[in-house]
């Protein structure tokens, strides 16, 4: 088979997701951590689902354009980390393809080779033993055999047989994976999807799970911490938030082609707070710096400068603070945010949230929801606060989606998202906001008590299914069954008592007002000099969620 049209891209990827659809469950139980919220088979499994739908509703004869629907339903669908990821990976293929009329095996291996490219970029600091190893090191096998061959079935029998052997091999990348002996399951998850993939172009029916797999062979989701590890904003030392696009002219790039990571340290050298996101017409710029003179020289190097603006912010942070009776017209406002659990998000109002998204542990919402709910609001400066790491890129995607001025705090547990509410300025700009809030989320302690769904050892604690784990800055410390024990020891490990001053307990919907009042109490008593508050926040699956600073 020399080449398909997009009739039959659109049959492969109903069979990649149905595939994908098949084994999310199995996915989502291989979390490296025991916790009942694993989650990155529903992501990826929703996620090339929407993708699935909008090629099917809109596929036709040629190639690119079929591949275009399946980016644009990735692209909203996204969920998670790994659900992101995996629309980044076929933005990229659409983009490689969109003005082909068929697809061939060269174009196919190149295409996954350009969404690679494209996977890498959106995340800041990429992790190797996760799902982009697996995407990279099987489009490199699929290149380097179709240099060779014109048969697509063999370069993606190649492409198959080399992620395979990637997601063996990601224990040997990633300690953790070795330390609980499974490989990554967004890794996994590719692999399904390569292979409906390669069932759909032999005509073959689907390869049938295995269902006697030992956990050495379980599949994991390390990317739940490490591709989420993003860098953390740092305070800022220079007085300009500087804001452009560049909008790229052949004439300037033909002599100075534009290479995104060598545009960005240059950049680098003038400022901090920096982000160059880029394609192949356009560069959005952000930065904080002392010369925004200089990063528009830079830019236009490759080409014309639109949607300029520049800020003081030590200006601005004098006419708030220090001049607050001179009022300063401002635009409306918003927080979206997202939690679980009713009482929670009844809290998150009362504190300032304009919009509560019903997900978190156990769903993490999309692109499309975060958009929505956006959208809804109806503000001009939108905020987004998505209290878990595994919902950080999505919240991205749906910031640069939105024709609106947004950005993201990113808080990784609720904790950190009431108290980056709590540091909300209505009156300073989005840009000082995510500083403030950022720094304040950072100062912030956060504790959970959970169910272990499996037994396993994890960083010299053993634990045993339906035990109660104690869990301290994303790491098991604790496994008892008793939930007080867990709970209380938990809360030793967290509370330094000559540095803290507030403990607030969040407990959920199979804990007693009784039990919480109990354990209110022990801390009261342990820490006679801290201040403790409880909140009924009804969330499933974790009994507490611990605040402290």
């Amino acid at each position: 088979m020399n080449a398909i049209d997009g009739l039959k891209l659109a049959e492969m990827v109903q069979m990649g997701a149905h595939h994908l659809h098949t084994n999310a469950d199995y996915v989502d139980s291989l979390n490296v951590f025991p916790v009942p919220d694993g989650d990155t088979g529903t992501n990826m499994n929703l996620s090339m689902t929407s993708g699935a739908k909008e090629t099917k509703e809109h596929a036709v004869e040629h190639v690119g354009k079929t591949a275009q629907s399946l980016s644009k339903g990735l692209l909203m669908g996204a969920r998670g980390n790994s659900g992101v990821i995996l629309s980044q990976l076929f933005r990229g293929f659409s983009k490689s393809i969109e003005a082909e009329e068929r697809l061939t095996a060269k174009t196919l291996a190149d295409g996954l080779q350009y969404g690679v490219d494209m996977a890498y970029k959106a995340v800041m600091k990429p992790v190797e033993g996760t799902i982009l190893t697996v995407a990279r090191e099987g489009a490199a096998k699929g290149v380097e055999v179709a240099e060779t061959s014109d048969d697509l079935i063999e370069v993606m029998e190649a492409i198959v047989e080399e992620a395979k052997a990637s997601l063996a091999r990601t224990p040997d990348l990633l300690p953790v994976l070795k330390q609980v002996g499974v490989v990554d399951s967004g890794g996994q998850g590719l692999v399904y999807v390569y292979e409906g993939f390669l069932a759909s172009l032999k005509g073959e029916p689907l390869p049938e799970r295995e269902e006697n797999i030992s956990m050495d062979e379980l599949v994991s989701a390390e990317h739940h911490r490490a591709v989420q590890d993003f860098m953390s904003t740092e305070d800022i030392t220079y007085g300009y938030c500087t804001e452009f696009m560049v909008k790229f002219e052949e004439e300037k790039t033909k002599e100075r082609p534009f290479v995104e990571s060598a545009f960005r340290q240059e950049l680098s050298d003038i400022g901090d707070s920096l982000l160059v996101i880029s394609d192949d017409e356009i560069a959005k710029v952000h930065i904080h710096t002392e010369q925004p003179g200089e990063a528009f020289n830079m830019g236009q190097a490759y080409g014309s400068l639109i949607n300029m603006k520049i800020e003081n912010m030590r200006e601005q942070h004098i006419a708030i603070v220090g001049e607050k009776e001179k009022k300063i017209e401002q635009h409306p406002y918003a927080i979206v945010t997202v939690a679980m659990g009713s009482g929670v998000a009844d809290l998150l109002r009362s504190i300032g949230a304009s919009y509560v998204i019903e997900g978190g542990q156990t769903m993490n919402p999309s692109t499309e929801d975060i958009v929505k709910a956006i959208e809804q609001i109806g503000a001009e400066r939108v905020i987004i606060v998505p209290n878990n790491k595994n919902i950080v890129m999505a919240a991205k995607q749906a910031a640069e989606v939105i024709d609106i001025e947004a950005a993201v705090v990113e808080t990784k547990s609720i904790p950190e998202g009431i108290t980056a509410i709590l540091s909300f300025n209505p009156e300073a700009s989005v840009s000082e906001n995510v500083e403030w809030m950022t720094d304040a989320a950072a100062e912030v302690k956060t504790g959970q008590v959970t169910t272990a769904v499996r037994d396993t050892e994890i960083d010299g604690v053993t634990i045993k299914k339906d035990e109660f784990m104690g869990i301290s800055g994303g790491k098991i410390v604790v496994s008892t069954p008793s939930l007080e024990e867990t709970a209380q020891t938990v809360a030793r490990q967290m509370i330094d008592e000559d540095e803290d001053e507030i403990v607030t307990l969040i407990y959920g919907d199979t804990v007693t007002e009784a039990e919480a009042e109990s354990f209110a109490s022990f801390i009261e008593e342990t820490y006679p000099d801290l201040d403790v508050e409880t909140h009924n926040g009804k969330q499933p699956l974790y009994p507490y969620i611990i605040s402290v600073e």
